[in-house]
């Protein structure tokens, strides 16, 4: 049974089942494989009691409230983080907004404030380097301390290693600024994507005899500029389609720089159209976007692209 995402200032979370709430508790940007050893023994350890596994995540994140200059730019948004985390088989995923109220409870306070809140809670499950409360004063050592009166049980999860080296999304984030997608795959655990609806285009690439899709897409983390093999997938094709992507400001087309583009040219019959839901999986760097001197050049290039990327 899932409940769908839920926020502790706008939701009476004593709708839940009177169950033992088993609580991964972080920011989780990416949903990573070191995030998922967290929440998987949340999971578990619900299943094998007859309880609910859950995930208390936060929105936005804390470093738009204290640097707000410079925030951290997110791998995911919140409702694609969301949808991935009721696809590992958590029951509910509960956001709670990162308030300037929120951000003043002490590491004391902490647990017996989500206690309050969620009388069912049993136990929660954190990564072992998590800091919490005002200030960031809670480790897992207070955790447990606190925990203990409450009735509650604390399990940590220590890092998980790829390549000799600590999975986190501060590494991930620096793969996609390089390009580096098998990698920042292989870290996520499944192929980086975005999604969203196709919208209507100038119809350049059509044009040029490589028609487009064209998806509107803010992401908070912007991968590196430049083109991609990429797979295509949505209600309409029953396989996802190989497809060469371009990502970028179109410096050859766009005279005057506004916000980046994805465009995804499908190598072969197309089945989308304006309006249709789709993703699109990124697969590999082919080159970085470059502006060339004409739009003879530039299609004589996608030509190249499409069949390098044919190649696979």
């Amino acid at each position: 049974m899932s409940f769908k995402a839920q926020e502790f200032q706008s939701v009476d979370l004593a709708q839940l089942p009177a169950q033992p709430l088993h609580l991964a508790i972080g920011m989780f940007d990416g949903v990573h494989l070191g995030h998922r050893a967290v929440i998987e023994a949340a999971m578990h350890s619900a299943r094998r009691s007859g309880g609910l596994a859950g995930v208390l995540t936060f929105h936005p994140h804390p470093s738009v409230l204290f640097q707000p200059d410079h925030p951290t730019r997110l791998i995911l948004p919140a409702a694609a983080k969301a949808r991935i985390l009721f696809g590992l088989g958590v029951d509910t995923v509960i956001a709670q907004p990162f308030t300037p109220e929120f951000a003043r409870i002490g590491a004391e306070d902490f647990l017996p404030w989500l206690k309050q809140r969620l009388p069912h809670l049993a136990a929660v499950y954190v990564g072992q380097n998590w800091r919490f409360g005002a200030a960031r004063r809670g480790d897992v050592s207070l955790l447990v301390t606190g925990a203990r009166p409450l009735g509650l049980s604390v399990f940590s999860a220590p890092p998980v290693n790829y390549d000799g080296q600590p999975i986190s999304s501060t590494r991930i984030r620096g793969l996609l600024e390089s390009g580096d997608l098998p990698a920042a795959s292989a870290l996520l655990g499944y192929t980086y994507f975005a999604e969203g609806l196709v919208a209507s285009g100038r119809r350049l690439g059509r044009t040029l005899g490589f028609p487009t899709l064209n998806l509107p897409w803010a992401p908070g983390l912007c991968p590196r500029f430049g083109v991609y093999t990429a797979q295509v997938s949505g209600p309409k094709s029953p396989q996802s389609l190989a497809a060469v992507a371009n990502y970028g400001i179109r410096p050859t087309v766009d005279k005057t720089p506004g916000e980046p583009v994805l465009e995804s040219h499908v190598l072969g019959p197309c089945p989308f159209n304006q309006g249709d839901a789709i993703t699109v999986e990124w697969k590999r760097f082919l080159r970085p976007e470059t502006k060339f001197a004409d739009v003879l050049e530039l299609r004589a290039q996608i030509a190249r692209d499409v069949e390098e990327a044919r190649r696979g």
